[in-house]
Parts: structure tokens; sequence; C-alpha cells
């Protein structure tokens, strides 16, 4: 949603995250997005049909939702929907300084090195070690162009 607003009708960002980002609409697909209830239930179906793709699909999703739970605060999602709108702030926000912010994307940061690097020294293939730089390339070119955290989520 982010990417078509700013990249394809133009939107400029600080519009898209001060003004659509909290808008009821934007919200609403969170909630359907981030909902442990919606990728719970996926997961379920996943395992019951022994379906390996589908299950590592909801599996991601899972684990997406639950990273969002615990780092999120003023733009914390509706996880518990459709069972409750209820919205748990976290003390820590992967983006605002307010909210540890910065010490978060330095986490995150040494956190893609440190398993980028296991991931390329356990992989023999070039090729596989070639796609997990790639991966990783999104997050630290940026931060490695302009020696700091600010562009790492487009904030």
């Amino acid at each position: 949603m982010v990417l078509c607003s700013t990249r394809v009708s133009g939107i400029p960002e600080h519009e898209v995250f001060s003004t659509l980002f909290f808008s009821e609409s934007w919200q609403a697909v969170f909630a359907v997005d981030h909902s442990f209830f919606v990728w719970g239930s996926l997961l379920g179906l996943a395992l019951w049909r022994r379906r390996l793709i589908l299950r590592a699909f909801a599996g991601a999703g899972l684990l997406h939702a639950l990273a969002d739970f615990l780092t999120h605060h003023d733009d914390a999602r509706r996880q518990l929907w459709p069972v409750s709108d209820w919205v748990f702030r976290s003390p820590v926000s992967y983006w605002n300084p307010q909210f540890y912010g910065e010490a978060f994307g330095m986490f995150e940061v040494a956190l893609v090195v440190g398993l980028t690097s296991f991931l390329c020294w356990r992989l023999e293939r070039w090729r596989d070690r070639a796609l997990v730089l790639a991966v990783a390339a999104p997050l630290l070119v940026p931060v490695l162009l302009t020696g700091s955290l600010h562009g790492l989520h487009g904030m």
C-alpha cells in the first residue's frame, strides 16, 4: 500500500505516513493482515491439509504479526481482529526514537548482519549465498551508503 501510494500514485511519503497510514481504511486492512486469528487459522488449515508452502506462508504471516505486536507503539495494529478491536501499544517502536527506535534499528542491523553472515557461512552454493545477500541488501545498503539508520523503514 505504501509503495503503490508513493511510487504509483505519487503521494508524498510524509502524507502517507502521517495521514493515510492512520486512516480508518488503511487500519481496516492492517487489522485483517495482522490478525493472529486470520494467520493462525490459515496455519491450522495448512497443517491439517499438509500443505508445506501454505504452512510456510501462514507461519511467516503469524511471525510478522507477532514481531509487529512487539515493535509498534503509536502505529500499533489490531492483532485480535475480528474478536476484538483492542490495540496493544508496545513500549518499543521499531522506528520511533521516542520509543527506542534508534536502539532497535541498531539491533535490527546487527541481527541482519549476523544472520546473513551465518547463512553465507553455512550455505555451500554461491547461488544460495547470492540469494541471502539479495534479501539482506535492501536493509543494509542504505545504512552502508548513508551511515544512518534514518532511511531503514522509509521514514
